[in-house]
């Protein structure tokens, strides 16, 4: 089994569910995190495909977090059954995410902020359900991408144009504004993800 390294604020794997990798002959971090990159691009090549228009839904969160890890990870598309480092219960998953939904659906049909703040938010309150085993901050980039794309209609987000997957200056800004949301404010959050 892979001996599990993580870069600043990620959620670690818990070991049953490292056991559900389903390549065999990886064997690195490196190796890993190619593999589901590659998958992650096959996803983004889907969502531009299928250019979808009802995303506010756990049908399509589920669905686009299968087409991202599902060559890789036997549980991609499953939430998680087990507790993490941040986000509630697991067992409130489902009414978080339905919330959560419903929610931004209401601000976009009353139009209660603009798309930026509506996204960011949205962002934020994505990652800390933490809906999956793992792959939720990649995961909820590439919804909020979504949303603002195809939804919105408008440009979508930066992430401050550096590789948030890996230990970098990026991460850590990415990571202390999360922690700045989780505290009610989104002005680094806000800066960063047009950065």
């Amino acid at each position: 089994m892979i001996e599990f390294a993580y870069p600043e604020g990620a959620t670690p794997i818990d070991p049953n569910e490292s056991e559900a990798l389903l390549l065999t002959h990886i064997s690195t971090r490196a190796e890993l995190d190619r593999w589901e990159q590659e998958n992650i691009v096959e996803a983004i090549d889907w969502v531009e495909r299928t250019r979808p228009a009802e995303i506010l839904n756990e049908q399509f969160i589920r669905k686009l977090h299968q087409m991202m890890f599902r060559h890789v990870w036997h549980w991609a598309g499953h939430f998680r059954h087990s507790e993490k480092n941040i986000g509630g219960s697991w067992h409130h998953i489902s009414t978080s995410l339905r919330n959560l939904c419903d929610d931004t659906q209401y601000q976009i049909t009353n139009q209660i902020q603009s798309p930026d703040e509506l996204a960011v938010q949205f962002h934020h309150r994505l990652v800390w359900i933490h809906a999956f085993p793992n792959g939720n901050g990649r995961h909820a980039r590439l919804m909020t991408d979504t949303l603002l794309k195809y939804t919105l209609e408008c440009e979508q987000f930066t992430w401050g144009s550096g590789d948030l997957r890996k230990s970098s200056e990026t991460r850590s800004i990415y990571i202390n504004a999360l922690r700045s949301a989780d505290k009610g404010n989104y002005d680094q959050l806000r800066q960063f993800v047009r950065s």
